[in-house]
């Protein structure tokens, strides 16, 4: 764990989903592997044949822009549009099948609850993050969740952390950002004035309380 920033009057978290409260390389791996042989079936390819061409052009993309893109971004430079990919992975994602209740995370969440409000910033439609967190028994923490579909575009994208501070009523210098991905789910919390902090995984949101009571680095 890596803290960046907390503001010392902080009152809300946004937290991301995938790799930050829950920890399962399977899943993740089938993220990104179900609409990829979904879109080389549409585009006459073998999946690896796919594969090579989408980390050709994110290498090319990171090269020419600097940062990072998002995989949905990715897609729509193959012919996806954002609203297909919020239909393809409603349809492929299966949370049910690899995620089960954290007592863990239901722990560090209520330690939490009195001192912070919580939304859910996520690249993954609204409906499957209300599945995942369903699956992990956490739902009732999350009434505020920030989709693909909910502002129509994918994080690193400031969009998704101000519509979440918004909806929380928090002043973006309230927030704290918590993801596994600096690109993605820090850098431009930071940029908005927001405070960082940097997970690997689900075991670190179990430590995250004592975290957000100290600065530096963990």
């Amino acid at each position: 764990m890596k803290v960046y920033r907390i503001p010392p009057d902080s009152s809300a978290i946004l937290f991301d989903m995938d790799s930050t409260l829950y920890t399962n390389e399977d899943y993740m791996r089938t993220q990104i592997e179900k609409p990829l042989r979904r879109l080389a079936e549409l585009r006459g390819l073998t999946p690896d044949a796919m594969k090579g061409e989408i980390e050709n052009y994110r290498k090319a993309w990171t090269e020419t822009h600097g940062g990072s893109i998002s995989l949905t971004t990715t897609f729509r430079a193959f012919g996806v549009s954002l609203e297909e990919s919020v239909r393809w992975r409603e349809e492929l994602y299966e949370p049910e099948r690899f995620l089960k209740p954290d007592p863990l995370l239901r722990e560090a969440l209520e330690a939490l609850r009195p001192s912070f409000r919580f939304a859910l910033v996520t690249n993954n439609p609204v409906a499957v993050a209300r599945r995942t967190l369903a699956a992990l028994a956490v739902e009732d923490f999350f009434p505020v969740i920030v989709g693909l579909d909910s502002c129509l575009v994918s994080k690193p994208h400031p969009a998704p952390f101000l519509r979440a501070a918004e909806l929380l009523e928090a002043p973006p210098g309230q927030c704290v950002s918590v993801g596994d991905r600096y690109d993605f789910d820090l850098a431009p919390p930071l940029e908005l004035g927001m405070g960082a902090i940097l997970v690997e995984g689900v075991a670190d949101v179990y430590r995250l309380k004592p975290a957000l009571l100290r600065t530096g680095s963990a």
